[in-house]
């Protein structure tokens, strides 16, 4: 294997006569007989494990997750504890589980499809989950234990969100409606319509005050959660001419950046609901859209496309401040915290860390053997959690870049 080849070139030593390689006890990872013909070459890295896994020496990862039998869609990280992350997939499992710690994990039951997202609480005492089986179901976050399930929708949910404030929940669904429940009662409480497609992103304002969601039917709407009408729709010219694929909403509730298939990016006042600037950069579908931390000296915001770029805008001049290249499409983005650094997720299975004022990557992990669909990072930010369609879940710690860049 090429682990055992890479110790044995740090530590071990090889007699050539034998063909054995000499370790330490503790340096095992599993014992074969082998002929001497049968060694692996020291750059030998097509080796399989047992479950048929790519072992990869270049693995950056401080705790991989393979409890998922499918690829992974859904994660969250908890607001309240640094270890804990749910993670969800197309094996039509949820999991909760905690980094560092391999043998707590907590399944997720009762989803009859794929499971497509997840979000904490602002509290961190509740765990949402949305399936493609059109359910939304609310689990106790530190058991894992089921406290409830809300259905109505009549197509698979795109997305959740909490109330910032409270255990009410927020949901968009294929069937082009968005539905609101008391997740502490299981009760419904409101249903939005207004849309013509499947309702792809949304959330609540941080003010908890108004609901913003986006469109396959290329349209932005801002809705009053206790009346259910639409304050504002914008849509056409000089709005996005295809669907909506993310969406952010500023630390103060007054903007919504959007993205779309198009390659626009597009900023909507919120009380106004007037396109106040149009970014032009992407050349193909924007994936990921968020503004910088309320704390930034510069307003800026970043998006990730299929175009292999992550843009990172100055949003006083409404231009690309920096054009950061990938190898592969930008599908997932996070600010680290309240810092300057930001993380992308890649279609080559990477993470890797910018300096938004710099515009240069100061750190990329390895470990991912496919693209990257989501990423988040811990809330004590020393931790940056990835999920992939290879099945897996991979931990990085920031230290590593942090070091680097100190």
């Amino acid at each position: 294997m090429s682990n055992n080849t890479d110790m044995n070139h740090s530590g071990g030593e090889e007699e050539d006569d034998e063909g054995d390689v000499f370790l330490g006890e503790s340096d095992v990872l599993r014992e074969y007989d082998v002929d001497e013909q049968d060694l692996p070459e020291a750059d030998d890295n097509d080796d399989m494990d047992d479950d048929g896994e790519q072992f990869d020496e270049n693995d950056d990862s401080v705790h991989t997750f393979t409890g998922h039998k499918g690829e992974l869609y859904a994660l969250a990280c908890s607001p309240t504890d640094a270890t804990l992350v749910a993670t969800g997939g197309g094996d039509d499992k949820g999991f909760l589980w905690k980094i560092g710690n391999g043998d707590w994990a907590a399944e997720l039951l009762g989803h009859k499809d794929s499971v497509s997202c997840l979000a904490f609480s602002y509290d961190g005492q509740l765990l949402a989950s949305g399936g493609l089986d059109g359910v939304v179901q609310i689990f106790d976050a530190s058991s894992g234990d089921l406290k409830c399930v809300l259905d109505g929708p009549g197509g698979g949910i795109e997305w959740v969100r909490w109330h910032p404030r409270g255990h009410v929940v927020l949901a968009g669904s294929e069937d082009c409606s968005l539905w609101m429940w008391n997740a502490d009662k299981g009760a419904y409480l409101n249903m939005f319509s207004g849309h013509n497609l499947n309702v792809t992103c949304g959330d609540f304002t941080p003010d908890g005050k108004l609901i913003c969601t986006g469109s396959d039917d290329a349209s932005l709407i801002v809705w009053n959660p206790k009346t259910c009408e639409s304050i504002h729709v914008v849509k056409g010219h000089p709005y996005h001419t295809e669907g909506l694929t993310c969406l952010d909403i500023n630390s103060n509730s007054s903007l919504a950046i959007s993205g779309s298939k198009d390659g626009s990016v597009h900023i909507v006042n919120i009380v106004t609901g007037k396109v106040v600037s149009s970014l032009t950069s992407h050349t193909d579908s924007v994936e990921c859209a968020k503004f910088s931390p309320s704390s930034a000296t510069i307003p800026l915001a970043a998006t990730g496309g299929m175009d292999k770029k992550l843009v990172i805008w100055d949003l006083q001049h409404s231009t690309p401040r920096f054009i950061c290249e990938h190898a592969e499409g930008v599908t997932s983005l996070t600010w680290i915290g309240s810092s300057k650094y930001l993380a992308t997720g890649c279609a080559d299975g990477t993470v890797s860390i910018w300096d938004s004022l710099l515009g240069n990557c100061v750190h990329t992990y390895h470990g991912h053997q496919d693209a990257v669909q989501a990423i988040s990072v811990s809330t004590n930010t020393d931790y940056i959690v990835s999920v992939s369609v290879d099945n897996t879940a991979r931990v990085y710690e920031t230290s590593e870049f942090q070091n680097k860049v100190a």
